[in-house]
């Protein structure tokens, strides 16, 4: 690549809601870190939604460049690495600052930076030998957990029970479905409406979490 002529990096529409998920994830973060475990996974949430359609967005603009493509394909698993690697784990240490949390939230993160890296890795060997969109991953996504750690948490909190037990033994079964080889269809347009919709019904939950009904 040529030396570019303004700021580093590509700040076209296709990249805003990567942009915005990873801004809101970082916010979870501190929040999380603070004690406010709702407001992270109300977050988390938030990302999760930005992620699902990103992609979709970013399909909208036909003539983008292949540095364009190679950049959106990092800028959202480095993204997803802080939204639904560090933002789960924060709020999962954030809950209980004890030093068992502490390690099996700083081993989830390293699982999903192995799972994204991986990712990249076999997405840029899968283009080489195909011009159309993936249909099938290997492992869990990172993002599923912007829909199950919402779940646990809420349901949890509504029978009042410890919540950062909880959070932190689905921190060991995500960390673990992050790396082992299952395979999974890519969703199309019926699975994120029905993702989109189960976040509703999680954000309700969440809220009424909150307010300890």
């Amino acid at each position: 690549m040529d030396k570019p002529n303004g700021l580093l990096g590509f700040y076209n529409y296709t990249v805003v809601l990567t942009y915005i998920g990873m801004i809101t994830g970082f916010i979870g973060i501190v929040l999380s870190l603070e004690g406010n475990g709702m407001a992270g996974v109300i977050c988390l949430m938030i990302a999760g939604l930005c992620d699902m359609f990103d992609g979709t967005v970013a399909s909208t603009k036909k003539d983008r460049t292949v540095p364009e493509k190679n950049f959106g394909i990092q800028i959202d698993s480095l993204s997803d690495l802080i939204c639904f690697g560090v933002l789960p784990a924060s709020i999962g240490y954030g809950l209980n600052h004890h030093k068992a949390a502490l390690v099996i939230s700083a081993l989830y993160v390293l699982c999903a930076l192995i799972r994204l890296a991986y990712f990249n890795v076999d997405e840029a060997e899968r283009q080489k030998k195909s011009a159309g969109s993936r249909e099938i991953y290997f492992g869990m996504p990172v993002t599923l957990s912007a829909l199950i750690v919402p779940l646990v948490y809420a349901v949890v909190c509504l029978k009042a029970a410890k919540t950062y037990i909880a959070i932190t033994i689905v921190q060991v079964l995500m960390g673990a479905l992050f790396l082992i080889p299952i395979e999974l269809k890519k969703p199309h347009m019926k699975g994120k409406i029905c993702a989109v919709v189960i976040g509703i019904i999680e954000v309700v939950l969440v809220v009424l979490a909150g307010k300890g009904i």
